[in-house]
């Protein structure tokens, strides 16, 4: 199974709804729930991520029996350090949007805490993309 959502910039009232219908998803075809709550922290923050720092973006989850894809893809501003991204607490978010307690620089950090596999690359202007994998936890992984 598979799913691709439309994460546009700066939309928090929508915010949130691509990880919870991931969720849902997860649940109906029997995903361990430990396997579930780290998938859904992974997507709330890549999608909460395009929302805030990107012109627009897309969320996709792959589904397949022993795991869970999770791609993010933005069309943005990229990201100059990488590794400073992945500092907990580090956050560019405009000071508007850590008013409303969004943007706290845990983003990045817990994709990769809650991550099996991380991938990502970014170039400056042009956008980034990250890939995740979680694996479910019955198949042995």
């Amino acid at each position: 199974m598979e799913m691709t959502f439309d994460v546009k910039s700066m939309d928090f009232k929508r915010a949130g709804e691509a990880a919870g219908k991931i969720k849902k998803a997860l649940q109906l075809v029997g995903m361990e729930i430990d396997t579930v709550r780290r998938a859904v922290i992974v997507a709330y923050e890549a999608e909460m991520n395009i929302v805030i720092h990107a012109r627009q973006g897309t969320l996709t989850a792959k589904v397949h029996p022993d795991r869970l894809e999770i791609e993010a893809n933005d069309e943005g501003p990229g990201i100059p350090d990488i590794d400073l991204a992945f500092q907990e607490g580090y956050s560019t978010a405009p000071e508007h949007v850590r008013e409303m307690g969004f943007g706290a620089g845990m983003g990045l950090p817990n994709i990769k805490r809650f991550s099996d596999d991380l991938e990502i690359e970014s170039k400056i202007d042009v956008g980034t993309q990250l890939k995740t994998i979680i694996y479910n936890q019955t198949s042995g992984e």
